[in-house]
């Protein structure tokens, strides 16, 4: 079914449109790149899935959420560094065969994260 985001910008009251993000798999104790792409105007990737069918393993996976990059370019000041400069959310994938869904709410300060349908 697949692996797939959405992001919610909760400073703004929308979509991350822009926010740039990167999917990596564990191998051991390194991490493998395997995409970086940028949301859409509803925050999710605009090819649909991250990762689909047989791309999806069971494993470890990490998202990597470019943050102060998005919330500067929206015109907000952060301080040098910012509080929240990028956003790693590591999960796992027991089960290839199910949807993984895995949001993100974020705003310069916070950000929360749960599995999705």
């Amino acid at each position: 079914m697949g692996l797939t985001t959405h992001v919610l910008d909760t400073a703004h009251g929308c979509p991350a449109a822009g926010l740039r993000v990167t999917l990596q798999r564990w191998n051991g104790t390194t991490l493998q790149t395997l995409r970086s792409v940028t949301l859409n105007d509803d925050g999710r990737n605009p090819d649909g899935p991250l990762l689909d069918g047989a791309a999806l393993q069971a494993g470890r996976y990490r998202l990597e959420f470019e943050v102060a990059a998005y919330f500067r370019a929206r015109g907000v000041v952060l301080p040098e560094p910012p509080f929240l400069d990028r956003v790693a959310i590591d999960f796992g994938v027991a089960d290839p065969g199910a949807h993984y869904h895995v949001p993100l709410l974020v705003s310069p300060w916070s950000y929360a994260t749960y599995r999705g349908s």
